[in-house]
């Protein structure tokens, strides 16, 4: 039986391959709901899978208009974690088209058990100079 942080870790890496695929039904399925994103010192907030479904669209197409490909995991590593819950901290790179890593970044994500389902319900991201940064959650609140 994997233990808890090895299960965030498949979790992560079943999300990521629905990035990279832009399935956004197999997305939504490995998140809680509301769920959190913090990125430029801007919290954003999808209240509801819908939220986060309608902004599915703006994302695909400014990933595309970075020439963007694919988003790698580099390194990924479970830093704490009891039986509820589980963070780990990623290094992540964004690559083009042609498979250049344009914009290596670190981000922290925080998975939660709910009804006995562990998914991810919030992120932190380092990911700066990008076009796709910050699209679709309503902002909760800004200038920490």
């Amino acid at each position: 039986m994997k233990s808890i942080d090895e299960k965030a870790i498949e979790t992560f890496s079943n999300w990521n391959i629905a990035f990279n695929s832009r399935d956004v039904e197999k997305q939504i399925f490995y998140m809680h709901f509301p769920h959190l994103r913090l990125a430029n010192n801007k919290f954003e907030l999808w209240e509801k899978a819908n939220d986060f479904r309608e902004s599915h669209e703006e994302m695909t197409t400014k990933l595309i208009s970075e020439n963007w490909s694919s988003t790698e995991t580099i390194s990924i590593e479970p830093v704490q974690f009891n039986e509820d819950k589980v963070h780990l901290a990623i290094t992540q790179a964004r690559k083009n088209i042609d498979g250049f890593k344009y914009n290596v970044f670190d981000t922290l994500w925080i998975f939660t058990i709910i009804d006995g389902d562990l998914k991810v319900q919030f992120r932190s991201s380092f990911l700066k100079n990008t076009i796709a940064n910050g699209v679709g959650g309503i902002e909760v609140f800004s200038k920490l």
